[in-house]
This record gives structure tokens, C-alpha cells and sequence, in this order.
């Protein structure tokens, strides 16, 4: 027998999207996922904040400034990224949340913005949206107009931006889901 059920099949459907529609995504929905983000499980008392960006030109600046950040670094394939002038690290996306965790906490706050971060992605999901998390724009904070956008962003003093994801309207329907890999887990019972 096979247990399943909405939220088991949300999981195994969720899919990183790389290609959106310019539509903004409505506030309703953009709230929904927030409150899921909100609902992660937390050691850090909630120590987190979030940060929406709906902003095109903010996007836009955050895009180049994580480029220009890539390309100073020495791992090859996020130089060459960085360099690449068609490639934008938010894909087009409407809406970009970054999640950022409270440093003086006492606990490793990786975990819990990485927690928040897959409610997100899992809640967009759920009501239609495509997501995807992603890594590359963090790097904007680490260019030269780092602590700039940090103020532009009102990311709060002594918080540090841990993860972020984009959401929007998927450009088409995906249906690849690949297969797991084998003997990913083992079991002592």
C-alpha cells in the first residue's frame, strides 16, 4: 500500500521554474506563501526575516550586482555565469524573496532560513505558482553595492540574507519529473 496524499504529491511535483510570465503574481497569493514561510519549523524563535522585492529595476540592479560579485570570484563555472551577459539570475521573475536570519541568535540560522525557504517553495506550489530557489543573487550583497542594497532593502541591522526564492506565473506546464536516484537511504531497524 502507497500513502498519499495533497501535501505528499505537492512534493514530488515541485519543480525549479527558470522561465515566467511579466505578471506580477497577485497579493493574495504572494501572502499565502509568506504566511507558509512564517509556519517553518525554527531552534532560532523565529529569527528570521523576510524581505520582498517586486521592484524591476531593483531587480534588475540586484541581477548586475551579483553578476559583477561572480565574476570576481575563483570558481570558474560563477565567473563564467557572472560574465554572461544573457543570463539573469532571477530568470525573469516577478517577485523575489530574500530570507535573511538574525546573526546574534544563538543557533545556526542556515537551517531555519533554509526550513522557511522550503515552505515557500512548497506553498507556491500549491497554489499554482512556480518557483525556485535560488543562490546566485545572494552574491549582490558581497559586491561593492552590498551594504547599499542591504539599506535599500531594509534588510534589519544584524541580519545576514540566508537564502532567497522567485515566484511567478509559469511560463509553461512541467511535467519532467525525474527519477530519484538509488540507494540514497539506508535503514538499521
Amino acid at each position: 500500500m502507497t500513502v498519499t496524499n495533497e501535501t505528499l504529491k505537492i512534493i514530488k511535483q515541485r519543480r525549479s521554474i527558470r522561465s515566467f510570465k511579466d505578471e506580477q503574481i497577485r497579493e493574495e497569493e504572494l501572502q499565502a506563501v509568506l504566511e507558509a514561510g512564517l509556519y517553518a519549523p525554527n531552534a532560532g524563535d523565529q529569527a528570521w526575516h523576510f524581505t520582498v522585492v517586486q521592484n524591476k529595476e531593483l531587480l534588475d540592479r540586484l541581477n548586475l550586482a551579483a553578476k559583477e560579485a561572480a565574476t570576481q570570484l575563483d570558481i570558474e563555472h560563477l565567473k563564467q555565469m557572472g560574465n554572461n551577459e544573457g543570463f539573469n539570475c532571477l530568470y525573469g521573475a516577478p517577485t523575489l524573496i530574500i530570507v535573511s536570519g538574525d546573526e546574534r541568535s544563538p543557533v545556526p540560522l542556515d537551517a531555519d532560513c533554509a526550513a522557511a525557504t522550503q515552505n515557500l517553495l512548497l506553498a507556491a506550489e500549491s497554489i499554482g505558482l512556480g518557483s525556485c530557489w535560488i543562490f546566485f543573487v545572494l552574491l549582490a550583497f558581497y559586491s561593492q553595492q552590498g551594504s547599499e542594497l542591504r539599506k535599500e532593502l531594509k534588510i534589519p541591522e544584524g541580519y545576514r540574507p540566508y537564502s532567497s526564492a522567485v515566484l511567478g506565473y509559469k511560463k509553461a506546464a512541467v511535467v519532467n519529473v525525474q527519477e530519484r536516484k538509488p540507494n540514497l537511504i539506508t535503514y538499521i531497524r
